[in-house]
């Protein structure tokens, strides 16, 4: 069974990955991001996360572990959007992806939080 800092982890790889981004938007940084399933937040999801999930008693954890991969994948795609629209000078756009970014993020958040309850 997962442990209770088992998912609070899996926040924590999400964090670290959107603070690499921001620094690269922030020009501190050139990191320029990977595929949804090559952060260590998508291998997990598309790896050993489904038997951690199924370990759990809470018949809604299934459920919410599975909404996590559609704002996980989004979460990808424009943050790759927002660092090309930076590279093309394109501030205002790079800025609007930023904040959608930032709003997946906390729908991520949420459901890792509320996995780390079920726990």
């Amino acid at each position: 069974m997962a442990g209770k800092a088992f998912f609070l982890q899996r926040l924590n790889d999400h964090v670290q990955y959107l603070k690499k981004i921001n620094a690269t938007l922030e020009g501190k940084s050139d990191f320029q991001g990977t595929a949804h399933t090559d952060c260590k937040l998508g291998q997990w999801i598309y790896g050993e996360g489904a038997d951690e999930v199924a370990s759990l008693s809470d018949p809604k954890a299934q459920e919410t572990f599975d909404a996590l991969k559609e704002p996980h994948e989004k979460f990808h795609d424009i943050s790759k959007d927002a660092l090309a629209k930076k590279i093309a000078g394109d501030e205002e756009g790079a800025r609007r992806a930023e904040t959608d970014m930032h709003v997946l993020s906390t729908n991520i958040y949420n459901k890792l939080l509320d996995l780390d309850g079920m726990s």
